[in-house]
């Protein structure tokens, strides 16, 4: 049987807690992973890097549990390689641009580029600085991006071979025989997916009349620890102030990406924010949405609301979707559940009001149409839903879901 290898790009938060999952679920039996620099004074701090985190603890505990010892062994500076929980893995330092990885050398079909830098599937492998594309011409077959696509050209359209997916909300969309570079989106548009399904599929895209959504967001990698001075043409300058000390305003492209996993969206006018607040992991996101409210049909109130989060999850099988009637704190989700979305059934809550709206604004209004009405004021019941997601934006939401889709992904290859 052909020995399966994994490749990973980067030595960030992604990868390192995507090394983790894999070698907690034992799935492939050789992970490459590229840093393309010197770490520290040679292998072993490499290793103390990956074995110990400031947010999970160390990973023998995470796998196994307090009584837990060490799982990284048998270190070889010469060959780059270690064990860790009985997965060889084996850190190269030569080079950062894609096309000049050895994946092929290695035999690894299947690559996460997670250092957030090549998120173009539109530039060729040998694009100044690098490109994504370059795995593939490194000897990769697929390569999964950890990260929404970003095409510098707007009037490029996203490439046939290239598709993002979250799982178990448009797994389909994946062609295998099509697809070589697959977007996992974001750790917010995998959240906001679950968040909004069930109640898409419940009420109907004609029925939803407007969505917004606010992520309260944990701090990220790319913020700064102090203030500091923008580079030349910065023009949001908050993402230059201390993120231990603020609260700090900011963009999200989970609208954008959420038309691509649920075409339905497209419709509905859809409006994202982003704050990013001083915790290291753990996030929120408050779902806001505009229902017309039938007045022949079932009312839609809280306990409506939640009945329709705690059917989906029960049918959901993987638990993507975890539905809680506790209340929360953001500590209490990190790690553990493994889910992208968890429902905070306390603070589901309901507004049903009329909206007086007077039809001589329509295009086409006429006369006749007022006077067959009786006229030309309606009114429109509208209920307002409001619901509070958690999302661990690391190990127990997002690198869980990215681990899953690079399994499902190699398992096409077979």
């Amino acid at each position: 049987m052909k020995q399966e290898v994994l490749g990973i790009n980067g030595l960030g938060r992604i990868a390192k807690l995507s090394i983790w999952q894999q070698v907690g679920r034992k799935r492939f039996s050789h992970i490459v992973v590229n840093i393309g620099r010197d770490v520290g004074s040679g292998l072993e701090d490499v290793a103390k890097f990956i074995e110990k985190d400031s947010t999970y603890g160390t990973i023998h505990n995470y796998l196994f549990g307090y009584k837990a010892e060490r799982i990284i062994q048998e270190l070889d500076e010469k060959s780059g390689s270690m064990s860790i929980n009985g997965t060889r893995v084996t850190i190269l330092r030569e080079t950062r641009n894609p096309k000049e990885i050895p994946w092929k050398s290695f035999g690894v079909d299947v690559v996460v580029e997670s250092t957030g830098k090549f998120t173009d599937p539109t530039l060729e492998p040998d694009a100044p600085g690098g490109a994504l594309r370059g795995h593939l011409a490194a000897g990769a077959r697929k390569v999964i991006v950890s990260a929404p696509f970003k095409i510098k050209n707007k009037a490029l359209p996203v490439p046939e071979d290239a598709v993002t997916t979250v799982l178990g909300i448009n797994d389909g969309d994946y062609d295998p025989s099509k697809h070589k570079v697959i977007s996992n989106a974001s750790c917010t548009t995998n959240c906001l997916a679950h968040m909004i399904k069930p109640l898409l599929d419940y009420f109907g895209a004609q029925k939803i009349l407007t969505a917004s959504m606010a992520t309260v967001h944990a701090v990220t990698g790319s913020q700064l620890v102090l203030d500091r001075a923008p580079k030349a043409a910065v023009t949001d300058l908050r993402r230059n102030r201390s993120v231990f000390n603020n609260i700090i305003l900011t963009t999200t492209g989970a609208a954008k990406a959420l038309a691509l996993v649920i075409p339905e969206m497209k419709r509905i006018g859809f409006i994202a924010e982003s704050v990013r607040v001083p915790t290291n992991t753990g996030s929120l996101i408050i779902l806001v949405l505009d229902v017309h409210a039938d007045p022949n049909s079932e009312p839609v109130n809280r306990e409506k609301v939640n009945q329709i989060y705690q059917q989906a999850a029960e049918r959901d099988k993987k638990g993507y979707l975890r539905y809680s009637a506790q209340q929360n704190v953001s500590c209490d989700i990190i790690g553990h559940p493994l889910a992208a979305a968890i429902i905070e059934g306390k603070e589901t809550h309901t507004r049903t009001a009329s909206i007086s709206f007077d039809l001589k604004h329509l295009a086409g209004y006429n006369d006749q149409i007022g006077a067959s009405l009786g006229t030309s004021v309606i009114d429109i019941p509208v209920t307002k839903i409001v619901v509070y997601g958690w999302y661990d934006n690391e190990m127990g939401g997002y690198t869980n879901m990215l681990a899953e889709r690079t399994i499902s992904v190699a398992d096409t290859l077979r």
